[in-house]
């Protein structure tokens, strides 16, 4: 019985080590942190202090280091980059027992530019990614619709298109890749045009639209209040098509926001001409609260 007491005490004193030290080998966890380049890494050898110093992590994710020249350690953990360094040591110490720990991250240098509130040059850690660069920069400039795909280009020159709809929007996060120093993010903002708007609106001549914008945009940025006296049920948009021939579309504009019809809220092209009649009957306000509530929203 005792014999066996001290076996069951044994074996669970091993499964306990076992499940308290996590096997160096394989992949990071990802509670692990991984070298990058810019990296400082303090690199000790027990026994030997010549060998013991702080190490730069080269751009190329290299180390330089006495004896053995350079090793690649970007991208591995603190742990595995101490076993690559032993395992090249093997040649001339006997024995190497190296541990690294990092003494400090790098800051890179990232340019951010595009469309966002405040472009410019900013530093981030060294794990840093584009949506840590984006709201560095203040985050995007409001957007109206689908979010744009941001160029994304390295020091060498490298460009990848990231779908920002698909990463902000979308929530997948294997778009949001790692930039180093000299990488550049450009948001592209809207396609921005004229138009012009005439009749019953508070302010007739041109209006700047963002592309997708739609009627109601429209007519809420040329005003549409009480004094206007704007017949909402028959406005008219006058278009020229590809063949040079001008069409026109009539709009019931008041009904279609009224029922929720969105798909009579046309978009707007470039060059479209916008009129608006006034009502027939004195004091009958056909936008009101629909689009007036629109021209206070929209700036």
């Amino acid at each position: 019985m005792i014999l066996a007491r001290l076996v069951l005490t044994v074996c669970l004193a091993m499964m306990c080590a076992l499940v308290a030290s996590p096997a160096r080998a394989g992949g990071p966890t990802a509670h692990d942190t991984v070298i990058h380049p810019g990296d400082q890494l303090a690199v000790q050898v027990f026994g030997d202090a010549t060998l013991t110093q702080n190490v730069m992590v080269l751009s190329d994710g290299t180390v330089e280091y006495p004896l053995i020249g350079r090793v690649a350690v970007a991208g591995l953990t603190p742990d595995q980059a101490a076993d690559a360094l032993a395992a090249k040591l093997l040649r001339y110490v006997r024995h190497p027992v190296v541990t690294i720990s990092i003494a400090q991250l790098a800051q890179p240098d990232v340019l951010v530019l595009g469309d966002v509130k405040n472009p410019g040059k900013y530093q981030l850690r060294s794990d840093g990614r584009i949506t840590d660069a984006i709201a560095a920069a203040g985050g995007l400039v409001e957007v109206n619709g689908a979010y744009p795909e941001a160029r994304v280009s390295d020091a060498n020159g490298n460009v990848e298109t990231i779908s920002l709809q698909k990463l902000l929007r979308g929530g997948d996060v294997t778009l949001d890749q790692s930039l180093s120093e000299g990488s550049v993010v450009y948001v592209p903002g809207p396609t921005r045009f004229m138009i012009e708007v005439a009749g019953a609106v508070d302010h007739p001549g041109e209006i700047q639209l963002n592309e997708g914008d739609r009627l109601s945009a429209a007519i809420a940025r040329a005003g549409n209040s009480a004094q206007a006296q704007s017949d909402l049920n028959n406005i008219r948009v006058m278009r020229l098509g590809p063949d040079g021939k001008q069409t026109t579309l009539s709009v019931d504009l008041y009904r279609a926001l009224k029922n929720g019809d969105m798909s009579a809220d046309i978009a707007l092209q470039k060059g479209d001409m916008v009129f608006v009649p006034q009502s027939k009957r004195k004091n009958d306000y056909l936008g009101s609260p629909l689009l007036y509530i629109l021209t206070r929203l929209i700036p």
